[in-house]
């Protein structure tokens, strides 16, 4: 499915809803009937992404061939929390063992990437990605006054606003902020089912879809594409009006999606995957980096850390599919010569508390680790190891580094002006090379 703006509130992005909605708002019946078009032909058998991806000025569209920089990002969100606690574990603290006596992983089980700190031993894949400095792990990550309500402390995250005055994402804050010639069709895409609140952009519009079959099913239907192919067919008479505008626009956008399918279609791992959400996510996001020289962002999203019963064989499952997802998209990268231009980004919108539960699980924390993977990144611990001496308030880990930082790391890397996104206060941390 994909995104389209309301045609009252740029803005307001929902891959859910049918493009019939916003043709109808934005172009009159008698419009339509005027140009020899009909609001089922346009609206109505049209897939949202065409909508989507149509809405834009097919002049602005047809200028999208310059780019800031040649970077991509990648963001991996852990949602439901992550326990940041047994994923980065400081082995060598006796509190940690105190709070956790079911829970703790054994230190002789512990993956060590120094005297204090190691990896749950689910994420030893990553083991030689650390040792090759292309992997930082960030601690302590998270916001003044952390809520611990998943839905908020996601928004929080994905806006970079944790005052709520903003409704728009910090990468389509970021999409906003670039030049009319630097737009294209498919410079962001989310592989998910709904297009997260970090993509919504006043006036940016990002695709979403639940996997790249999808985009294959919808381009490859014969009639469909006659008929769109016939509505992009340019009118003199009409040149100026709305309907040439649509016209315009659904050329372009035809295009773009064809070529994006076809290079997608050629496309052969040069990794091992395995077959589940995270390998699936992160294969289809090298598929794209792969083929796909306009896209600059991608963001995929992976369920099940909420762990509150239960958490020691379902955080295994997770983290080594993790891991083993990301290695082999490093692998990948590598292989096609992406891996200087390609920064992975995993976040989770907060951490689990210190001590275990009554159900073998954690509840909802705080603070927590996020991990950057790329041929350019600064490899290694950065920032303090937890410190379980000095919890806060709720007995929770206190943050040391705000998560906005990271993100004006990220927005450099992008070639974009943290300050404009962000606002002032969020000084990039030395988290990349060059």
């Amino acid at each position: 499915m994909y995104s389209r703006a309301e045609p009252s509130e740029m803005g307001a992005p929902l891959c859910e809803r049918a493009a019939g909605e916003f043709w109808a708002a934005e172009l009159s019946r008698r419009q339509f009937l005027k140009a020899g078009l009909t609001l089922v032909a346009v609206g109505f058998a049209a897939p949202p992404w065409l909508a989507q991806l149509a809405h834009a000025d097919a002049q602005r569209l047809r200028q999208g061939n310059r780019l800031p920089n040649d970077h991509v990002l990648v963001v991996l969100q852990l949602t439901g929390g992550n326990d940041g606690l047994n994923t980065v574990i400081p082995y060598r603290d006796a509190l940690y063992y105190r709070a956790r006596p079911q829970l703790a992983i054994p230190e002789a089980q512990v993956v060590p990437l120094d005297e204090r700190l190691g990896l749950h031993p689910a994420l030893a894949p990553l083991k030689p990605l650390y040792e090759q400095r292309a992997l930082a792990i960030v601690q302590n990550v998270g916001y003044p006054n952390p809520n611990r309500s998943h839905f908020r402390s996601m928004e929080i995250w994905q806006t970079a606003d944790p005052d709520g005055h903003t409704r728009y994402g910090w990468l389509g804050k970021y999409l906003d902020t670039l030049t009319h010639a630097a737009a294209n069709p498919v410079m962001a895409i989310s592989f998910t089912q709904e297009l997260p609140l970090a993509l919504h952009g006043k006036v940016a519009q990002v695709p979403c879809f639940a996997s790249l079959a999808d985009l294959q099913m919808m381009t490859r239907d014969p009639e469909l594409e006659r008929t769109l192919k016939r509505l992009s067919q340019s009118d003199e008479r009409t040149m100026g009006s709305p309907a040439s505008v649509v016209r315009q626009s659904t050329r372009t956008a035809l295009e773009a999606l064809e070529q994006l399918r076809e290079r997608v279609r050629g496309y052969q791992p040069r990794a091992q995957y395995a077959n589940d959400p995270f390998a699936r996510g992160l294969q289809q996001a090298a598929q794209i980096i792969a083929t796909s020289p306009q896209t600059r962002i991608l963001y995929v999203s992976v369920n099940g850390f909420d762990t509150h019963a239960g958490q020691a064989a379902t955080h295994q499952r997770l983290l080594s599919q993790f891991a083993n997802a990301v290695s082999a998209f490093y692998a990948d990268l590598q292989a096609m010569g992406k891996a200087e231009k390609t920064l992975l980004m995993v976040f989770s919108e907060f951490g689990r508390r210190v001590h275990e539960n009554g159900s073998l699980g954690t509840d909802h924390g705080a603070a927590a680790p996020m991990f950057l993977l790329g041929g350019r990144v600064q490899g290694g611990l950065h920032g303090d190891p937890p410190d379980l001496r000095h919890l806060d308030s709720n007995n929770d880990l206190r943050m040391q580094i705000d998560f906005r930082r990271v993100y004006a790391t990220v927005l450099q890397w992008l070639g974009g002006d943290p300050e404009a996104v962000l606002g002032k206060g969020f000084a990039p941390l030395s988290l990349l090379r060059g």
